[in-house]
């Protein structure tokens, strides 16, 4: 059945991007798990052929190709290594907010560098204190002469020590304006002051995650990104982007899981017959093979929307709650279904713990499932 979303120039693209992933990318999948290495030949590949953001204009380094070819794009690469299609993650997301909300003397260097795969640039939200509620950061900016002095820390940062620069986010307003004394701004990784670490993750281990700690961090004034006190209202409008990105992209793995699963239970025998043949075993794959289609749909979707620039927030939130549930549902059904076989360390043991990862940061169920009922009854009527 043809695929409402995606037209020929599409699929000729998923279909460029699934042979690039099959070629270069899943060959190293359990190595770079094991080495916690993110490779930067095949970020700079990937650079060269178009791959990272090529939503972007062309007069900002992408493509002009729409939020639709990030999606299949994405979900191609994620196939192969989800840690490796966190490149594309973040390339989309930050590539977006900085071509929207940067200076562009200041800016054009970083997307030229991001699109062509040569800088990693992290988002910088988390804190030790807490996550869900981003608006009541502590992360200190203060504005002196030229420049602002950054104080505090970030924490659970996706590439926190391989980024070669961060989106960070700071109060200059006082605690108790919330959302609206919060400002965004681009630091270097290498600007003085800048310290990084490391977590030993369960999964996406070649992305990896840490803290960053600021101290007496000093970052020009023409660094920031959107106003002073509105960085967070003005710049977390691309989280919806993200959102979709991200469901795109645990499905993918979820979707090669299961056609592993089909085949295997095609030619494994029990009693003489097919393992498919028996329902316990192919029903729970069919119900997961109706689900994932559902789902990538609903990304679609809001890709879609998107690029059509029309109200997708409600959409984006589906997609980020439903999808790493479901597609963690749907790798733990399969790697049952290779029995014992499935239960060795391998590439379905490495995916499970890979989603796991999603169910917890860039945004929790919770959080998730409160935009969605905001959209449908009213801020008002679903306060925190």
């Amino acid at each position: 059945m043809r695929n409402p979303y995606i037209d020929d120039d599409l699929a000729a693209l998923a279909e460029q991007a699934r042979r690039f992933a099959a070629r270069r990318v899943a060959p190293g999948f359990l190595e770079r798990d094991r080495t916690r290495v993110l490779d930067r030949t095949l970020m700079r590949e990937m650079g060269e052929l178009g791959f990272i953001a090529p939503e972007l204009p062309e007069s900002c380094g992408g493509q002009g190709m729409g939020s639709l070819a990030a999606g299949v794009i994405h979900e191609e690469i994620a196939r192969a290594d989800l840690s490796i299609s966190y490149i594309n993650l973040l390339g989309s997301l930050n590539g977006q907010i900085l071509a929207e909300h940067g200076r562009r003397e200041i800016v054009q260097p970083w997307l030229d560098k991001l699109t062509r795969g040569e800088a990693l640039i992290a988002i910088a939200l988390t804190e030790p204190r807490g996550g869900s509620d981003a608006a009541n950061l502590r992360l200190r900016v203060q504005r002196m002469g030229d420049s602002y002095v950054i104080d505090g820390e970030k924490t659970s940062i996706s590439a926190a020590d391989q980024a070669d620069a961060v989106i960070v986010f700071g109060r200059t307003g006082s605690a108790e304006s919330g959302a609206h004394g919060v400002t965004a701004l681009l630091v270097p990784a290498d600007a003085p002051g800048l310290t990084r670490s490391r977590f030993d993750c369960h999964g996406q281990r070649a992305i990896g995650r840490g803290s960053l700690f600021f101290e007496n961090v000093r970052i020009p004034l023409d660094h920031r990104l959107g106003e002073e006190n509105k960085g967070f209202v003005q710049v977390m409008q691309g989280f919806d982007f993200s959102r979709a990105l991200i469901g795109l992209q645990v499905l993918a793995v979820a979707r090669v899981a299961l056609d592993e699963a089909w085949a295997y239970v095609a030619q494994r025998e029990a009693f003489g017959k097919p393992l498919a043949s028996f329902q316990g075993v192919s029903h729970p794959l069919a119900d997961y093979e109706t689900q994932v289609d559902a789902a990538r749909l609903l990304c679609l979707q809001a890709l879609w929307l998107k690029d059509q620039r029309l109200p997708h927030g409600a959409e984006a939130a589906m997609c980020k709650w439903w999808a790493p549930k479901l597609a963690y549902d749907t790798i733990h059904q399969c790697l049952l279904s290779f029995g014992h076989g499935g239960y060795d360390r391998g590439v379905m043991e490495q995916r499970l713990r890979d989603v796991l990862g999603f169910q917890l940061g860039d945004g929790t169920a919770q959080i998730m499932k409160t935009i969605i009922a905001r959209s449908r009854a009213g801020r008002s009527a679903v306060p925190l």
